[in-house]
C-alpha cells in the first residue's frame, strides 16, 4: 500500500512535469503533422478524443495508473531485497533501486529506441517497435541482473570496489552487444524540427526522472519512519 500510495504522489508531479514540458511539444508536433499533410492535399483524420482531454485528464489518468502499478512492483523488489543485499538502510535501498530501476528500465532502452513524439513514425510499425523496446527492457534487466550477481561473487576474492567496477563493465558489455545486434529504427522525416524532437525527448526523460527520484527518496523516507516507530528484529539473509 505504501509503494502505491508514493507512486501516486510520484505521478501526480510526474503529470505536472509533463504538462509543463511535454505537452507544448506534442502541440507542435501535431501542427507539423498537420501542416504536412495539408501540403499532401490530404484530409485531417477525425479525432476519436479531443486534444483537450488527451492533454488534461487522459494524460493525468495514464500517468497516475502506470505510477501507482511502478510503486507496487517496486515495494515488492524493496521488501524482497531488503535484509539480502548486506547492511543497507531503507533509505539507501530505496534510492539504489529506484537508480537501477530507472537505468535499466527507461534509460537504457531509452539509448536504443528514444521516445519520439506522437505524430511521428510509420503506424504500420507500432507493434514492431513496441517489441523491440520491450526486448531491450528484458535485457537490460537480465544484464543488470547477471552484473549484480558477478559482482557479489567477485566480492570476496577481488573487494567491493574492484567486484563493483567488474560488474559495471560487464553490464556496460552486455548492453552494448544486444544495442548493436539488435534492429535500429528510424522513422522520424528529414524535416522534422530537431529542437521539438530534442526537447520531447529530454522531456520524456524528465517525467521518469521525476517519477523514479520520487519513489526513491519518499519510500525510503516513508518506510525508515514506520520501522523507526515498530521497531523489530532485523534478519540478514545470506
Amino acid at each position: 500500500m505504501r509503494g502505491m500510495l508514493v507512486g501516486i504522489v510520484a505521478g501526480l508531479l510526474a503529470f505536472g512535469f509533463a504538462k509543463t514540458f511535454g505537452e507544448p511539444q506534442v502541440d507542435r508536433a501535431i501542427t507539423f503533422e498537420s501542416q504536412i499533410d495539408a501540403a499532401k492535399g490530404e484530409a485531417p483524420e477525425p479525432e476519436l478524443v479531443s486534444r483537450e482531454v488527451q492533454s488534461s485528464i487522459g494524460l493525468l489518468t495514464g500517468v497516475i495508473v502506470y505510477s501507482t502499478a511502478i510503486g507496487g512492483l517496486f515495494s515488492l523488489v524493496f521488501a524482497y531485497a531488503y535484509g539480502r543485499v548486506g547492511n543497507i538502510g531503507p533509505r539507501a535501498l530505496s534510492a539504489l533501486l529506484a537508480a537501477a530501476g530507472l537505468l535499466s528500465i527507461i534509460i537504457v532502452p531509452e539509448l536504443k529506441y528514444p521516445a519520439n513524439p506522437p505524430s511521428v513514425g510509420n503506424p504500420d510499425t507500432i507493434g514492431l517497435r513496441t517489441e523491440l523496446y520491450f526486448v531491450m527492457v528484458l535485457i537490460s534487466l537480465a544484464a543488470l541482473t547477471v552484473s549484480v550477481i558477478a559482482g557479489r561473487r567477485l566480492a570476496p576474492r577481488h573487494g567491493a570496489w574492484n567486484a563493483t567496477l567488474i560488474g559495471s563493465a560487464l553490464f556496460v558489455v552486455l548492453i552494448a552487444v544486444a544495442q548493436i545486434l539488435l534492429r535500429d529504427i528510424n522513422e522520424v522525416p528529414a524535416e522534422f524540427p530537431a529542437v521539438v524532437l530534442w526537447r520531447f525527448r529530454v522531456a520524456a526523460l524528465g517525467i521518469q526522472f521525476v517519477l523514479w527520484g520520487t519513489l526513491g527518496l519518499l519510500f525510503g523516507y516513508l518506510t525508515e519512519r514506520s520501522m523507526s516507530a515498530t521497531p523489530a528484529r532485523r534478519v540478514v539473509y545470506q
